[in-house]
């Protein structure tokens, strides 16, 4: 054999050889399905993420119609405790006067009269 034949044979191995392992990777890549596995953990994970937001909205419109309800009940305490105050100043300037009788009381605030049930008024 002569050198170029030598170097014919040597060539046509290595085509052989590089066209086997292209074939090995192709068959490979064919069998993991990565563009769909991608697809459908990207879909797993927006649909937890749509229920958890979901979940945290409706936390939080629970939590405003609380709020509301406690700034509604923190209201009628101030007015509350506005009217005891008012009163209770009326009553040390008339006790403070000399032998007069109590007045009788200013009305009580509708807002207040939840929080005033245990003194009578």
């Amino acid at each position: 054999m002569s050198s170029a034949m030598v170097t014919a044979l040597s060539a046509l191995g290595v085509a052989i050889v590089t066209a086997l392992g292209g074939i090995v990777v192709a068959v490979v890549g064919r069998r993991q399905p990565r563009g769909q596995s991608r697809r459908d953990d990207f879909t797993v994970v927006t649909e937890r993420q749509d229920k958890e937001i979901a979940r945290l909205e409706a936390r939080i419109e629970s939590a405003e119609v609380k709020i509301s309800g406690q700034e509604a009940k923190i209201s009628g305490q101030s007015a509350a405790i506005t009217y005891l105050q008012a009163w209770t100043r009326t009553l040390v300037a008339v006790v403070r006067g000399s032998g007069q009788q109590v007045p009788q009381p200013a009305p009580v605030p509708e807002e207040a009269r939840p929080y005033l049930y245990d003194i009578g008024v």
